[in-house]
């Protein structure tokens, strides 16, 4: 089993940062393609970000394309995103995912998840 903890979140104004970050627990993540997810209130979970087991690459939703950057360090079993130029849109419960797949995806079928943390972003 993995165990997954976002930390990060808040309250941040329109066009400020933040950072996310997602500590894994229960098993080495250094083989695991992993995902950010977002659910706003009273929308769908969708995609956010993936990035493949050595950071090799990575895949952005358009919404959050040249905003959001996802990395990780294997090393730390964490996995980060960092988002820049926050829009109100972007307020949500942010979702850490890990999946035995190493390539990610962006389909919120991921085998492990977080139980998420809340970013506010005011306009």
């Amino acid at each position: 089993q993995v165990q997954l903890v976002e930390s990060g979140g808040g309250l941040v104004q329109a066009g400020g940062s933040l950072r996310l970050s997602c500590a894994a627990s229960g098993r080495i993540i250094s083989t695991y393609g992993m995902g950010w997810f977002r659910q706003a209130p009273g929308k769908e979970r969708e995609f956010v970000a993936t990035i493949t087991w050595n950071g090799g690459s990575t895949y952005y939703a358009d919404s959050v394309k040249g905003r959001f950057t996802i990395s990780r360090d294997n090393a730390k079993n964490t996995v980060y995103l960092q988002m820049d130029r926050r829009k109100p849109e972007d307020t949500a419960v942010y979702y850490c995912a890990a999946d035995q797949n190493p390539f990610g995806g962006v389909r919120d079928d991921y085998d492990y998840w977080g139980q998420g943390t809340q970013v506010t972003v005011s306009s």
